[in-house]
């Protein structure tokens, strides 16, 4: 399994200013949605007008298309996916890809920040309708929500430039290792990495790693030298050592790849909906448009499907 499970608002936004991935956390709690690009993607990529397919808007509930609007829970500290921008919106990838699907079943998205182990209790609710933030899709959770997949990311590593710690990708045993309360990540160090090893006679990684609620914290604890290597999502770590200036780098090779999925309540109407909607994206290519714009490609799917997980 890959990817992310995870939560707060910066406790204090005076760090470093060239670590400006952790700025993107510096915002309000309260955001529309938005398509600002952010520092770091390409804010001159065309993305094409979206207009309503009927036929999908057809299969949207009867009080959702009344009130013409998908609410929409996304934790906004996981750039490039999803964060604030320098005015507080929220934005990126899943930002982006929200107000299209959005689009496509004739409605307008409302993108609203949520701690991220809050959106699927929200979405089981009623409070949400969906959730687009960085889930992967497993077996797991499709117990409880539908899945509808739309991008693939694998799990990364990264060090501070050089190395300094000779960090191995493989064996992070008695290491200092910051990773995202809740993240597949959290439970990778929990499940697997220190039981192993601890049957290899090694010291475990402290406390099952260094949890935070959020990823810019996460980010920033490396960056500050309170932890050795960090864990996260590959698009983002990948942006994390460009807002870094250089001074983050990757180690090892991107592991683990699985699908993201756009989070549904079980068995609901709009699961077929949103489904058709981002297949009737990759197929018009607004899709790779997204994608483009916030420098993510390698994680382009080509067919959409409900509930995919493999373990």
């Amino acid at each position: 399994m890959t990817a992310r499970t995870r939560t707060r608002l910066l406790a204090t936004c005076a760090v470093a200013a060239s670590v400006s991935l952790v700025l993107t956390g510096c915002g309000s709690s309260k955001s529309s949605s938005g398509s600002t690009a952010g520092a770091g993607t390409n804010p001159s990529a065309t993305v094409g007008a979206v207009t309503a397919d009927p036929k999908l808007a057809d299969l949207v509930p009867a009080d959702v298309k009344s009130s013409g609007k998908l609410v929409v829970a996304a934790d906004a500290s996981y750039a490039p996916n999803e964060f604030k921008d320098e005015k507080g919106n929220i934005v990126g990838m899943d930002v982006d890809l929200a107000d299209a699907i959005a689009k496509k079943l004739g409605l307008t998205a409302d993108v609203q920040n949520a701690d991220f182990t809050s959106i699927i209790p929200g979405i089981s609710a009623k409070k949400y309708q969906a959730g687009m933030s960085s889930f992967t899709d497993t077996k797991e959770r499709e117990a409880t929500v539908d899945m509808v997949t739309y991008f693939t990311a694998g799990s990364a590593i990264a060090v501070k430039k050089g190395n300094p710690d000779k960090i191995d990708a493989k064996d992070l045993c008695g290491k200092k290792v910051a990773v995202q309360t809740g993240t597949t990540q959290a439970d990778e160090i929990k499940d697997k990495r220190n039981p192993d090893c601890s049957k290899a006679g090694k010291p475990t990684i402290p406390n099952d790693g260094d949890k935070f609620p959020l990823q810019t914290d996460v980010t920033q604890a490396l960056f500050a030298g309170r932890d050795q290597a960090m864990m996260a999502d590959s698009p983002v770590i990948d942006y994390a050592l460009k807002q870094t200036n250089g001074q983050l780098e990757k180690i090892g090779d991107t592991y683990d790849s699985a699908p993201y999925g756009v989070v549904l309540d079980k068995n609901s109407p709009l699961t077929k909906a949103v489904q058709g909607a981002v297949q009737s994206l990759i197929a018009d290519g607004t899709y790779k448009q997204i994608l483009a714009k916030w420098g993510v490609e390698a994680g382009a799917i080509d067919k959409s499907e409900v509930n995919a997980a493999k373990s």
